[in-house]
């Protein structure tokens, strides 16, 4: 599932410079010309405005400007869309408590998202099918969503970044649906899929790691992280991973080794996230 192949070689490897993760949240205001106002602001701005276009992450020749400038620019966005999660989350956890009484419009609505997550035959009444979909409605840690995008994107130079604002690496495979690889085997049909912005590579990259059932282990265990109320890390979850990359363990390992030397598993602390957001886990 990697885009790798065709990413630029100039991108820093995951031992190139080391840099602070609040620094890259004070970058963030800078690239997306928010100015010195609240995360909850930033959150609204986010959710109302267009969000410009990523700057020229190859034209950064200071290792550490790149990182921050990366970084900076992907974390709202990650951190937006948990914030969304979370809020689906909590209403999902209410729906549940009351699902011998839900109204029809209700049932409707949980149905769709069953759908959506990719649950098959979601039973209203059961309550095993509500573990499911709670266990594929919640957050992916900012520091595994930021490692991973670096590492698939060659830190944004990759030919898939820059021409489809790809940065997970996603497959298609409908023709046209997105690029071709050059190092595509024969008689393969796989296209690296092709995004209208880089929110919808977020947003799609999450979703992929709630629903498709190649990342169960990853879900089971970020579920038993939350019921034994320990923090859901991108180190912990990283583990969950084998089969996003044909390289398997080597990949985890080398995601492990980003979070570590960039310190993103501070973005993972409750007090990282954006004002007004925080939650028990």
């Amino acid at each position: 599932m990697t885009a790798n192949t065709d990413s630029k070689s100039n991108a820093p490897t995951p031992t190139d410079g080391q840099t602070k993760p609040r620094k890259h949240v004070a970058a963030a205001y800078a690239i997306l010309g928010i100015g010195a106002v609240s995360f909850m602001f930033t959150g609204w701005w986010l959710l109302t405005q267009r969000v410009p276009p990523p700057p020229d992450f190859a034209a950064f020749e200071d290792v550490d400007a790149r990182k921050d400038a990366f970084f900076g620019y992907f974390l709202p966005l990650v951190e937006m869309r948990n914030q969304e999660i979370l809020k689906l989350r909590a209403e999902l956890l209410l729906l549940s408590e009351n699902r011998d009484s839900l109204s029809g419009r209700q049932q409707r609505q949980v149905l769709q998202l069953a759908q959506d997550y990719e649950i098959e035959a979601f039973d209203i009444t059961e309550a095993g099918d509500w573990d499911t979909l709670l266990r594929r409605v919640d957050v992916v840690p900012p520091s595994l969503a930021l490692a991973q995008a670096a590492n698939e994107s060659g830190w944004g130079a990759s030919r898939f970044a820059l021409e489809g604002n790809n940065y997970f690496g996603h497959w298609c495979y409908v023709e046209g649906c997105g690029l071709i690889p050059d190092s595509r085997p024969s008689g393969a049909r796989h296209e690296v899929a092709a995004f209208d912005s880089p929110q919808q590579s977020v947003q799609r990259y999450i979703r992929n790691l709630n629903s498709h059932d190649a990342y169960n282990d990853l879900r089971m265990k970020r579920s038993e992280l939350r019921e034994n109320d320990e923090l859901i890390t991108g180190l912990e979850l990283a583990e969950g991973l084998t089969q996003y990359s044909q390289r398997g363990q080597e990949y985890i390992r080398e995601l492990q080794a980003m979070i570590r030397f960039n310190n993103l598993d501070e973005l993972d602390e409750p007090e990282a996230l954006p004002l007004g957001t925080q939650t028990t886990q």
